[in-house]
């Protein structure tokens, strides 16, 4: 009867809220501390107290991290069927926006069937494994699931808040297919991904896209723009409504050591969330080119700051997230990334990397091997995303424009240690373009460009990553050493070619 007191183990009576960061009632913790989302503790609606919660069970989960609606409460809901293939349905099946429904399936179980559906390992590159096609789709987890509410710890509550945001991703185009790993932008449906996802590794322009949210809501999508430069694409969910948007945080007031969560499909296993710290910042790594084979974005004209003048034959760090060998090409790109160990894996590839707040801080794009290309590849505990800085700059512009500009100094460089008679490191200037932003600011062959708006530069990589980070006609300042003196120059860069 209403006025009985409430069961050991369930919310307080209304009117009763837990105070933020301090224990509710019957030990049940309210968490997280300082004021995430609502008090874990307070009074959950529809008489959670003194009458049974009518379906779904109490309030959303989600909404009681991000104050947004989110997944119903408890484990024990009917979880969605999300495909995990290149292809979404069987031939002749409605494409319109639909949702699954199946049982949750172990992840035991979905491990092995990936295993005997694709062959772990079994791909020409030994990276970016396939998960099933359409004639085995498999199930997955819909939300996250909380057995014991009494312990919920910080990640629970970051993965809750995260995962509606995150979706899977499915490309196919004939035989070939694969997933990804998209973020949400926009409640109407922009998303941010790799174009390497998009593209199937570079393979081809015209990719059928399809998209599965963390609730099993199935879309038709469309490419909004690529951005091969710095392997970025944004899509278009197809009459899409009410999805629910990251948070962007940032990313240029990260600490090494700073927590990370990072949450996407690997292996085409959705709404698998995984955590780590900040392994390090300002790197840069070269990956090979994710550009679609009728695009001639990189052209040797673009290629002046970098090229292989930092005596690498190709990149060390591998795209992945699809399930065929990327297009054959000598082509590479030089992007700035976060370093994490927290794990990531082939199907992670433009999925989130979020930090304590649950705030998006990257865009996961490679991870490095231990072994040749032909090799099998998987977490070894160094993996890269882009920084959410960049990430928002490109998006941003893709959904204005189609497409994304990048900064050009308008200088040939090469690593300065491989520079006989050297004693520093940086990105040495060979030769100057006339006319090119770094002859109008005074800079001269010989030069060694040591920082790039305070960024330290190690080499000709690193030079060209954070050149190409910033929008063409950005205004720069270049730390360089001539003759042994260290100088400052304010640059206004040039604009990196499109076609």
């Amino acid at each position: 009867q209403p006025g009985n007191p409430a069961q050991p183990g369930v919310a307080p009576q209304p009117g009763s809220p837990a105070q933020p960061g301090v224990a509710g009632p019957q030990g049940y913790p309210a968490y997280p501390p300082q004021g995430y989302g609502q008090p874990y503790g307070t009074p959950r609606p529809q008489g959670y107290a003194g009458q049974p919660a009518q379906p779904p069970y109490g309030s959303s989960f989600g909404a009681a991290a991000s104050g947004q609606s989110g997944a119903p409460y408890g484990a024990s809901q009917t979880q969605p069927t999300l495909p995990l293939g290149g292809q979404q349905a069987a031939a002749g099946t409605d494409t319109k926006k639909k949702s699954g429904a199946g049982k949750v399936v172990g992840l035991l179980v979905a491990a092995a069937i990936v295993g005997g559906a694709a062959g772990l390992g079994g791909s020409a590159a030994g990276f970016a494994l396939f998960a099933p096609t359409a004639s085995a789709p498999q199930s997955g987890p819909a939300t996250v699931t909380v057995n014991d509410t009494g312990s919920v710890n910080q990640t629970t509550a970051i993965a809750a808040k995260v995962v509606p945001s995150v979706v899977t991703i499915s490309a196919s185009s004939g035989s070939s297919g694969g997933t990804g790993s998209g973020v949400v932008l926009t409640e109407d449906g922009y998303v941010v991904t790799n174009t390497h996802v998009v593209t199937l590794d570079g393979a081809t322009g015209n990719a059928a896209i399809r998209v599965t949210t963390s609730d099993g809501q199935v879309y038709d999508a469309t490419v909004v723009g690529t951005d091969p430069t710095y392997d970025l694409a944004v899509i278009k969910l197809e009459d899409a409504s009410g999805l629910t948007p990251i948070r962007f945080g940032d990313s240029s007031k990260l600490n090494v050591g700073d927590q990370t969560v990072a949450v996407g499909a690997p292996l085409g296993l959705s709404n698998t969330v995984t955590t780590g710290i900040v392994s390090a910042l300002n790197r840069s790594i070269e990956i090979a080119s994710s550009a679609a084979p009728d695009s001639s974005a990189q052209d040797g004209e673009q290629d002046d700051e970098g090229g292989q003048e930092n005596g690498q034959e190709g990149p060390f760090f591998f795209d992945f997230g699809q399930g065929q060998s990327p297009q054959q090409t000598a082509d590479t790109i030089k992007i700035a990334v976060i370093q994490t160990d927290a794990a990531i894996n082939p199907g992670n590839s433009g999925g989130a990397l979020v930090d304590s707040e649950g705030k998006l801080i990257g865009i996961n794009v490679a991870i490095a091997t231990a072994g040749g290309s032909g090799g099998e590849s998987g977490s070894i505990g160094v993996g890269f995303s882009i920084p959410s800085t960049i990430v928002k700059r490109i998006s941003d512009e893709i959904i204005a424009d189609g497409a994304a500009t990048h900064g050009l100094l308008g200088a040939t460089v090469q690593a300065a240690a491989s520079v006989e008679g050297s004693t520093i490191t940086g990105a040495y200037i060979k030769e100057i373009t006339a006319g090119g932003a770094a002859a109008a600011a005074g800079l001269q062959p010989g030069d060694t460009v040591t920082a790039f708006n305070g960024t330290p530069v190690t080499d000709a990589t690193d030079l060209t990553a954070q050149v190409r980070a910033v929008a063409a006609g950005s205004k720069a300042t270049v730390t360089f050493v001539r003759d042994g003196r260290t100088q400052t120059v304010d640059v206004t860069l040039g604009s990196l070619p499109t076609e």
